[in-house]
């Protein structure tokens, strides 16, 4: 016989009254409701959430991966079940189990408490079963699966509180539903590789978190609504057109190809060769401009001094993802400087700055400081320069005294200062080679590679040494490192990451500072205009959550300080806020067996040091302790489901809002 604790903190009516209270606040609706409980109370003992779920379990084929549902432990403990801090079962979260057989709605609508369904990557086939009978759905995911056929125009009617439809990867063909269309409070759609078709129907809801329809066969012009989407949202679809792609052409109205009302006239022919002839003369003329113009820029730099620094790109850059550039040698002497390549380093040398300039030399890259170049010396090694040109305001003293103590730090996971060269108008550092480029080429160039997730912890676990011990070396600079990201670690033979750009705050120009250096994109810069230490803790967790997701961080696109400069960490927030599913995750690490609890604490750790409030987020002996305590593997008391081990990460229960982070905390 249950308990009356259990039946009070388990029973559905119990959550329909307190979704009842927090909708109305009416106190008569509260007694109209105990009149409805006091009747309804006795029947609610006749089955029990569990006994429902076997049920549901029972109608699954293949569900080997359930093996511990009906166990005399906790429900929240069974695999797949998604509970609040109290214990309140409210989603099934059963991804990448190998089911199949039939989804018995039925069955589900009988668990009032249910607002999370997701069975992304598995077998299901078949038509779209009849989710609209869970009205109080708030996240449908059936992404990866074999579901086919139209999907009924009022297949999500009456779910008002849906808010997440994930139908990616599937075979649904016919008209994009407008009843999904029409949802109040949708905001991530992912139809993606189907095979929908005709017109793009008006969304009711124009703020879209995730939206993505590429690669069906919608046609006809793209809704103005939907003007501001990234393009890659309708890639795919060859009848598409209008803006945020190409407008539709004159005669063919929601036409996206050029097609003629009529068989074309001769003089309808005439009149488009001499367009096009025209067209081609005037682009040709621009373009001898152009390389005229490009020739005088570059005969006229060549006059004064620079290194000649142009070279081939290396298979290795190119599976980097490095892009193309010509071969040169370096032979330009520096001019204006004090002629001499200064080494920070007894370890390091064996090569003088004529031997440097006459190495051949490959262009790394362009950024916002400078551009960087690898160069192989002559029967010597190879090392990478960085030329900087906004260090204008700093003396040859006090910029060789900074170097001075940059090339004493000795870490595995720093990359050593080399040598220096100083001249007023821009300065050159030169520091080791690292093989296998930099961390952004793997996790977004253009490249096979795929990074493991033993290889990825291996990676922050890494920075976060080569941090700390930045901060302890730096104790009191307010930035450390003042300027980590991604493309700012870089990857030995091993993948041993080795942090770079460390230790420049005081020698660049404040203003290019504050307009592009990484740590001036945290929250508190906007707020109080100046950094402190926790403001490279921002930079750590950024980086986590770039490498867990594999997504980019767009704030790192945008010139300036603070602001609006949070899209990664809201993205994985609004995620978190909703349930825990592998849709935060990069997809070549999804599937990694027996690590998601592993990598879900990793990702906690990355949110708590992405709190806007300086006051919440972590120090960085907190962040660097967390990290260090992530395995590459669940352990033997770890479940599957991604709600393991909450409190690792902190002595006491946190509520589900107070564990995602918040803008505002």
């Amino acid at each position: 016989m249950p308990s009356i604790s259990f039946l009070f903190t388990n029973n559905p009516l119990w959550f329909l009254f307190d979704e009842l209270i927090m909708d109305h606040k009416r106190p008569y609706h509260c007694l109209v409701m105990l009149f409805v409980l006091a009747i309804c109370f006795e029947a609610s003992l006749g089955e029990t959430n569990a006994q429902i779920l076997m049920r549901f379990k029972g109608s699954l084929s293949n569900g080997k991966a359930l093996t511990n549902w009906g166990n005399e432990s906790s429900l929240c403990s069974w695999t797949g079940l998604l509970c609040r801090a109290n214990q309140t079962f409210y989603g099934l979260r059963l991804e990448h189990m190998g089911l199949g057989g039939t989804i018995d709605v039925e069955t589900l609508f009988e668990l009032p408490t249910l607002v999370s369904f997701s069975v992304i990557n598995n077998t299901f086939e078949g038509p779209m079963p009849e989710f609209k009978k869970l009205v109080r759905l708030r996240a449908l995911f059936l992404s990866n699966n074999k579901f086919s056929g139209d999907i009924p125009d009022d297949a999500f009617e009456g779910m008002r509180k849906l808010k997440r439809v994930f139908l990616a990867e599937n075979g649904f063909t016919g008209r994009i539903p407008k009843s999904l269309a029409n949802l109040p409070r949708l905001l991530d759609l992912d139809l993606r590789r189907n095979g929908f078709g005709g017109n793009i129907p008006e969304f009711q809801h124009q703020n879209f978190r995730v939206f993505n329809l590429s690669y069906n066969q919608l046609e006809g012009q793209i809704p103005e609504s939907l003007s501001n989407m990234n393009p890659s949202s309708f890639a795919g679809n060859e009848g598409l057109c209008g803006k945020p792609l190409f407008y539709c052409n004159h005669y063919g109205g929601n036409e996206s190809r050029s097609v003629d009302p009529s068989p074309a006239s001769p003089q309808r022919k005439g009149k488009k060769h001499r367009i096009l002839i025209t067209v081609i003369i005037v682009v040709a003329v621009a373009a001898f401009a152009s390389i005229v113009s490009l020739l005088f820029i570059h005969n006229y730099r060549r006059k004064r001094f620079q290194p000649r620094i142009v070279a081939k790109q290396t298979n290795s850059q190119k599976s980097a993802g490095f892009k193309e550039s010509q071969s040169v040698d370096l032979t330009a002497d520096f001019k204006g400087g004090d002629g001499e390549l200064n080494f920070v380093r007894e370890d390091k040398g064996g090569f003088d700055l004529q031997e440097l300039l006459r190495a051949s030399a490959v262009v790394l890259g362009s950024g916002s400081f400078g551009s960087s170049y690898k160069a192989m010396i002559l029967s010597g090694p190879t090392v990478v320069v960085k030329r900087f040109r906004h260090m204008n305001n700093v003396g040859k003293q006090e910029f060789s005294e900074h170097m001075q103590k940059l090339g004493s730090l000795t870490h595995p996971n720093l990359l050593p200062l080399a040598a220096f060269y100083y001249r007023k108008e821009d300065k050159f550092l030169v520091y080791d080679f690292a093989e296998n480029g930099s961390l952004a080429s793997h996790l977004h160039g253009r490249n096979d590679s795929v990074l493991p997730w033993s290889t990825r912890l291996k990676i922050i676990k890494g920075v976060a040494r080569g941090l700390a011990y930045l901060c302890e070396n730096f104790p009191g600079k307010s930035l450390p490192h003042g300027h980590l990201k991604s493309s700012n670690v870089v990857l030995d033979h091993s993948f041993e990451p080795h942090l770079t750009e460390y230790g420049l705050v005081e020698v660049i120009s404040k203003s290019h500072a504050q307009k592009f250096m990484a740590a001036y994109k945290a929250p508190e810069i906007s707020k109080f205009g100046r950094p402190n230490v926790k403001s490279d803790v921002w930079c750590l967790g950024i980086l986590i959550l770039e490498v867990l997701t594999g997504k980019f961080p767009a704030n790192y696109l945008r010139p300036g300080k603070g602001g609006n400069n949070a899209d990664l960490a809201t993205w994985v927030d609004s995620v978190v806020r909703e349930e825990w599913t592998g849709e935060v995750f990069d997809k070549d690490i999804l599937g990694t067996r027996n690590g998601e609890g592993e990598m879900m604490k990793l990702l906690r750790i990355g949110m708590f040091c992405c709190k806007w409030s300086v006051e919440n987020r972590w120090d960085w002996r907190e962040a660097v302790a967390k990290i260090e305590e992530v395995k590459e593997k669940d352990g033997e008391d770890d479940y599957s489901s991604y709600y393991v081990s909450e409190g690792d990460l902190n002595s006491r229960t946190m509520t589900e809002d107070e564990f995602s982070f918040s803008l505002t905390n």
